[in-house]
């Protein structure tokens, strides 16, 4: 991975230390084949206290702004600003891998291209995709708090073929919207089983909705689940279940991830006081494989394994098809080609 020097800088021991704890969190995670966020990253740090001990800060009361105290917490915004800077530094001076912290809310778009016939065809077979969960009884979706997650969750979700949608915070109108025809389009068809099974064949019925949600413990981010359940209901004219999986209080309390300060200009900070106290937690805080985990667990809680296999052999068929065309592209092509003339 590229460690690549643009300019020399020099470090105190301090910062040269955590560097050197940055590449070793930066191995574990890209030997599980993640790739960090800042955010993540922050919080690895936070979570295994390996800020220095000076760098404790309390919130100075009514403001957005920090002080430094022996009594308060490493979980503090300077702190996050602070690794950022030095992130950058390490990256310019050639000391941390570019490519190991990426940026999910800026990336560049483009084309995809293939040099000969036969490599799309591959691409294609790599890529050839039935409907996993036609044949199955609920229809799921992952919906995340935080765009900055999507990977984690496309990790979950791909191989089960569910979809999952970053809410960046509260959800747009249109998103919302358009998510509720979506889900409306699937109670309303009448689905006929039509796979391998004769006995099975011709059996009718109509999916169930659920959206799986996942956000920070927070007060928006717990209001968050509320809001997705009332607008989707509303757009559906009926109730639409959204069943919150993360962050929770068992999950808090299980893996202990660093507290921040709620905030008090939140709106929702009173009620969400009364029931929690003062701290929040971050989503992000969960180790990525913890992530990953959970929310496959949930959804295997909601399917039929025996039909969702019978869709993946139906599937892998298609695949070995298209492959065999590949394979035999040269025969295929002037078969064609004669056909043609």
């Amino acid at each position: 991975m590229p460690k690549i020097r643009y300019e020399n800088k020099s470090f105190s021991p301090e910062k040269l230390a955590l560097i050197g704890v940055i590449n070793q969190i930066i191995d574990q995670y890209q030997k599980q084949g993640f790739r960090l966020t800042l955010r993540q990253l922050y919080y690895r740090l936070v979570a295994n206290d390996l800020f220095s001990d000076h760098r404790k800060y309390l919130p100075i009361s009514g403001t957005n702004k920090w002080r430094r105290d022996p009594n308060g917490t490493k979980n503090a915004e300077p702190n996050y600003d602070f690794l950022g800077a030095l992130v950058s530094d390490g990256r310019m001076a050639g000391m941390i891998d570019w490519s190991a912290i990426e940026d999910r809310t800026r990336e560049l778009g483009v084309n995809s291209r293939w040099d000969a016939p036969t490599d799309i065809l591959k691409s294609a077979a790599n890529w050839y995709q039935n409907d996993l969960w036609r044949w199955q009884p609920v229809r799921p979706e992952i919906w995340v708090e935080k765009q900055a997650l999507e990977a984690v969750v496309q990790r979950a979700c791909q191989p089960l073929d569910v979809p999952y949608f970053s809410c960046r915070g509260y959800t747009s109108q249109s998103s919302m919207w358009e998510a509720a025809m979506r889900l409306l389009s699937y109670r309303e068809e009448l689905v006929t089983y039509d796979g391998p099974h004769k006995r099975k064949r011709g059996q009718e019925f109509r999916q169930k909705t659920l959206i799986f949600h996942l956000g920070d413990h927070d007060p928006s981010g717990i209001d968050m689940s509320r809001d997705i359940q009332e607008r989707l209901s509303k757009f559906c004219e009926r109730p639409v279940e959204v069943r919150r999986i993360a962050l929770n209080m068992e999950q808090v309390e299980k893996y202990t991830p660093p507290p921040n300060p709620a905030k008090v200009t939140d709106s929702r900070f009173k009620s969400y006081q009364e029931q929690y106290g003062d701290e929040s937690w971050e989503l992000d805080a969960l180790e990525p494989t913890v992530i990953v985990a959970l929310i496959q667990k949930h959804l295997h809680s909601v399917m039929d394994k025996d039909r969702f296999d019978e869709a993946v052999g139906i599937m892998e068929k298609g695949r070995e098809e298209l492959l065999a065309i590949r394979d035999n592209y040269d025969r295929v092509l002037k078969a064609a080609l004669k056909k043609g003339k």
